[in-house]
């Protein structure tokens, strides 16, 4: 169910005014936005594992078998749905066998890829998983691929999943857990186009079809390796690959990144000094991602014209600069309010596309580019985005509303964007409406159009005083959630002004 969103106002023209309408569709939808939606990302990168989430029971940080309590706590209060791991790039250098058993015993690792750390492999499989337990979320493994085999990937699935009888369930009792546990998401490969070894897409197809078939569950949700970007090319030669057999695959993988500058090599831009150029080319930058996701449904579409293969966005978020006196190849990065519209943005989109996508996952849950927490040492903070995927959580395994969206240009020197995206959803008679607006410069106002007999329950807004706000260590919270006075439905109609670069949430139901 796709979002009609019409620009008005000239595109070289600074004195764009338009009227910003935002009307909910009377026809229902049985199409859910699928709560792993909002899921998340973990890698062995920098300190998101070793420091963010687990710290050791030893450890003078308050923690719950080693696994930061402060953490633990946020991201049940986030209801976060889904995480991944172990990466990223460091999952095809990664062999879980190292991973497991008395943590004495447990050979090191080198991160190749992250920083060049030297890692004990205390936080193995039995560690992450314990983890999802203790706070309620599904795991999403990635098999090693990269450098990896079939016997390996195989053991691995039998020794999580398996309550037969067999050598790799004996090792897992062994090593102290009795029942299996259950996963379902099985990502075979990452970046197989990069990282992942720097594969061919019609060699990866094939790889990915012997790996696939041998890896079988009931329930199984597995994930082939897709696109970076706009690369239309990888999705079309890998589908092709699997020759018809698409029950091999439920879902493929894409990856997108937003980066103010597009310039991988060089300056990715500050996370917290900059204006409103950066702001601009933030913004342009994360909504192509609509275009580039309906690039990709089309070539779906056309080897998979059911949709029985789902768009997993398993890797999203924000790229900026490291901040300085950080590790190289740590990935730390501040988070602004411009990071709250980011997010907003996203996942309107990703709400509005819920017929073909089934999970996103943002890059990364602590202390990695986007994330929603931030730690040091005894300290954590909640970012800006942490404080919309809140606000946002209440889409989770909601109906699609569908809704048109006429919205004013946010106009910077010579290119437009739309000032205001929005999607919406239905749960047990409750409605909920996300908008967000990305002109940093003033309010907006909208006539919003429900129904005739629709009641206002309350409303929120994530947003800060300046774009550059963000939440720190031993300070209060620049950016968070607090309530938003927006006036009386009459008629069905509800005029409300959004303000400049904010975020928020409106709920209602029927009278």
């Amino acid at each position: 169910m796709k979002t009609k969103i019409i620009i008005i106002g000239l595109l070289f023209s600074m004195n764009v005014f338009g009227q910003n309408v935002l009307k909910l569709k009377s026809d229902t939808t049985k199409i859910k936005i699928s709560k792993e939606i909002y899921g998340h990302f973990s890698e062995h990168l920098g300190t998101c594992i070793y420091e963010g989430i687990y710290v050791g029971e030893d450890s003078e940080i308050p923690n719950i078998k080693g696994y930061r309590k402060d953490v633990v706590e946020a991201i049940k209060e986030l209801k976060v749905p889904v995480l991944r791991w172990p990466g990223g790039c460091f999952a095809d250098t990664y062999h879980w066998k190292d991973g497991i058993g008395p943590k004495e015993n447990r050979p090191s690792i080198v991160n190749v890829f992250w920083g060049g750390v030297t890692e004990d492999n205390s936080f193995g499989t039995h560690e992450f998983l314990d983890f999802c337990e203790l706070v309620g979320i599904e795991p999403y493994l990635s098999i090693n691929v990269g450098t990896g085999t079939v016997k390996e990937a195989v053991e691995w699935v039998e020794y999580v999943t398996s309550s037969n009888k067999s050598p790799m369930t004996d090792l897992r009792k062994k090593n102290g857990r009795d029942k299996p546990w259950n996963v379902k998401f099985w990502g075979i490969g990452n970046e197989n186009w990069g990282c992942g070894g720097e594969m061919a897409p019609d060699y990866y197809a094939n790889l990915y079809r012997n790996y696939s078939a041998y890896i079988k569950g009931e329930d199984f949700q597995k994930v082939i390796c897709g696109p970076s970007g706009d690369d239309t090319q990888w999705t079309e030669t890998i589908l092709k690959g699997l020759d018809g057999k698409n029950h091999l695959a439920q879902g493929m993988s894409m990856h997108y990144y937003t980066l103010p500058t597009n310039d991988w090599e060089g300056s990715k831009g500050s996370s917290i000094d900059f204006g409103e150029e950066m702001w601009f080319s933030t913004i342009f930058n994360t909504m192509k991602i609509e275009d580039i996701i309906k690039e990709h449904l089309t070539v779906m579409d056309k080897y998979d014209p059911r949709g029985d293969i789902k768009l997993i966005v398993d890797e999203w978020g924000t790229w900026y600069d490291k901040l300085p006196g950080t590790k190289e190849g740590f990935l730390q990065q501040q988070n602004t309010v411009r990071d709250a519209l980011v997010a907003g943005i996203n996942l309107n989109i990703f709400n509005n596309y819920a017929d073909r996508i089934s999970m996103a996952n943002i890059a990364q849950i602590v202390n990695v580019l986007q994330s929603v927490i931030l730690t040091k040492e005894s300290e954590m903070v909640k970012t800006p985005t942490y404080h919309v995927f809140k606000m946002y959580n209440v889409h989770q395994d909601a109906n699609l509303v569908p809704i048109s969206l006429e919205t004013e240009g946010y106009i910077y020197k010579d290119k437009s964007i739309p000032a205001l995206t929005a999607s919406a959803s239905e749960k047990e008679g409750i409605t909920s409406i996300t908008i967000t607006n990305a002109n940093p410069n003033k309010a907006l106002e909208i006539d919003c159009v429900f129904g005739a007999n629709s009641k206002l329950l309350g409303s929120k807004i994530v947003t800060g005083e300046e774009i550059t706000d963000y939440n720190d260590f031993g300070k209060n919270e620049k950016v968070t959630t607090s309530e938003f006075s927006v006036g009386n439905i009459k008629k069905g109609i509800l005029k409300l002004e959004i303000p400049a670069h904010s975020v928020v949430l409106i709920q209602l139901q029927e009278k």
